[in-house]
């Protein structure tokens, strides 16, 4: 956190980038990149998160630019981010069921079993699922082309697959986000199953949830809709 040193948030464009300006000075990244964005529409918007701020910078408040930087500071050696994002494909969330108790197992299979079904219709190769503590490991084929789709993505949809599996825990999940396949709410359902049906069993509705347990899950659900409104102000035609 650090005290606020500007008055005057503005974008200026030049090619195909729209620049951030604090006081007619362009915003650099700890690495000291340009802050820039390739439509007027992020740029309002990560505008409107400067302008928002009080006496003090917040930047848990200002999910856009965290994620802007994430990508243009951090998303560098892609081939090593890559590989660990891939490292989910055998571990991945959604392909480790259980046997029981059996309204588990009814639920892994009917929500988890859709996302694994998502993902074979997608590749077009099969996902093995297991009820075992043994890991898994995925068809060759299945690695190859995820690798493949994720080498294709641009800087900004790489990120936030990186970002969604590291917060799902599941691959599976943030390739279905970034094909908009899997909004938002959907998302934390499928990451957060096992925890929202103890819930329902323990009726946390009335007696409410430990507040760290509340915090997180509050948390995933900010930084997966900012995730979603990254990515749809990135590609508005202009």
């Amino acid at each position: 956190m650090m005290k606020r040193f500007y008055k005057l948030v503005s974008s200026k464009k030049s090619g195909k980038w729209f620049f951030i300006h604090l006081d007619n000075k362009p915003v650099k990244t700890p690495l000291g990149q340009d802050l820039k964005v390739p439509t007027q529409a992020l740029a309002d918007a990560i505008i409107m998160e400067w302008a928002s701020q009080g006496e003090k910078v917040k930047p848990e408040t200002m999910p856009l630019t965290q994620i802007l930087t994430t990508a243009i500071d951090k998303i560098r050696d892609r081939d090593k981010i890559t590989e660990s994002c891939m490292r989910y494909l055998d571990t991945d969330l959604v392909c480790y069921w259980t046997k029981e108790p059996e309204d588990m197992a009814k639920l892994h299979k009917a929500e988890w079993g859709k996302w694994v079904k998502w993902f074979e219709r997608q590749f077009e190769v099969p996902l093995y699922t297991t009820t075992k503590i043994d890991a898994l490991i995925q068809d060759e084929e299945a690695h190859k082309r995820v690798w493949n789709y994720i080498e294709s993505l641009d800087d900004y949809y790489f990120t936030i697959v990186q970002i969604m599996t590291s917060m799902s825990g599941s691959l599976i999940l943030a390739l279905a986000f970034s094909e908009a396949d899997i909004s938002p709410d959907e998302i934390f359902a499928a990451s957060y199953l096992e925890e929202l049906h103890r819930s329902e069993i323990y009726n946390e509705a009335l007696h409410g949830v430990a507040p760290n347990e509340q915090a997180e899950r509050d948390a995933f659900i900010k930084d997966a809709k900012a995730a979603r409104v990254f990515l749809d102000l990135a590609n508005i035609y202009e």
